[in-house]
């Protein structure tokens, strides 16, 4: 038990010195700059002007779809990098799988383009 323990040492080691470094940059910060907060600095800033509407508006769900989108091809590009890399090892067997995922891909793409996904009004 104490060698399963002894494993995680580094992490905790680590995890103590984030927490040092952490501490001694905010605690830092306070002591270096002059702590003076005025009306002009503790107002809510957007663009210049007062808010005059909630911030808790609804999004158009457009938004969400060109987010998920964003993520599914950034996804992609993450498998096709290590897929590149291998590509002489895996063979011919690797190269269908990564035809047929690209397709998947591209199905949900063009099924995303025809409903109107991308098209804003």
């Amino acid at each position: 038990m104490d060698a399963l323990l002894l494993e995680y040492l580094p992490i905790l080691v680590f995890l103590a010195i984030a927490i040092v470094v952490a501490i001694v940059c905010i605690g830092g910060s306070y002591l270096v700059v002059k702590q003076k907060p005025d009306l002009e600095k503790t107002s809510a800033y957007e663009c210049g002007f007062d808010a005059f509407e909630d911030a808790r508006v609804k999004f158009d769900v457009r938004y969400y779809l060109v987010a998920i989108l964003f993520i599914i091809f950034d996804l992609e590009v993450a498998f096709l990098f290590p897929w590149a890399v291998s590509f002489g090892k895996i063979g011919l067997f690797g190269f269908w799988s990564m035809v047929v995922f690209l397709g998947v891909l591209t199905i949900g793409f063009i099924y995303e383009w025809r409903k109107g996904a991308l098209e804003w009004e």
